[in-house]
């Protein structure tokens, strides 16, 4: 139908005229309360957006003398954050001298770290040295 007479009858009707896909031909239009649209969209996107969980990943520093107390201290909150759906990264620092035992002493540690979180967690990334650092990933068990 002509765009006047179309216009005419969503004048009438007391709505909107809205251009749907201009691209077709001829061009289609839908008559329709365009701000009441406009609001439903927002409020379906608002939904989808409160839905939408986020992970993050969250970071734990060691370092090779870490005494067993605050390692123990360290693994509870890797688990609270494993509890709350987030990715840890568990960073193990060499200073100066330290260095010489990354491969004996801070691999032996990080396998520890990760064999007592195999109940809540799975290891995405094995130790990994990082210059003068050793790097673990872990994620929860879905």
């Amino acid at each position: 139908m002509p765009v006047r007479v179309a216009q005419a009858q969503a004048d009438e009707a007391g709505l909107d005229l809205v251009e749907v896909s201009a691209s077709a031909r001829p061009p289609v239009c839908r008559i329709m309360d365009y701000g009441k649209y406009r609001y439903e969209l927002s409020k379906k996107q608002a939904e989808a957006k409160k839905k939408q969980t986020t992970v993050e990943v969250k970071e734990i520093k060691l370092r090779p003398k870490t005494e067993k107390h605050d390692l123990d201290f360290k693994v509870r909150n890797i688990r609270k954050f494993l509890n709350n759906k987030n990715k840890v990264k568990i960073t193990l620092r060499f200073r100066g001298r330290e260095i010489v035992y990354a491969n004996s002493l801070g691999l032996e540690l990080l396998n520890k770290i990760g064999a007592s979180l195999e109940d809540v967690a799975v290891i995405i990334q094995p130790p990994k040295m990082e210059g003068r650092q050793m790097a673990m990933f872990v994620a929860p068990k879905s």
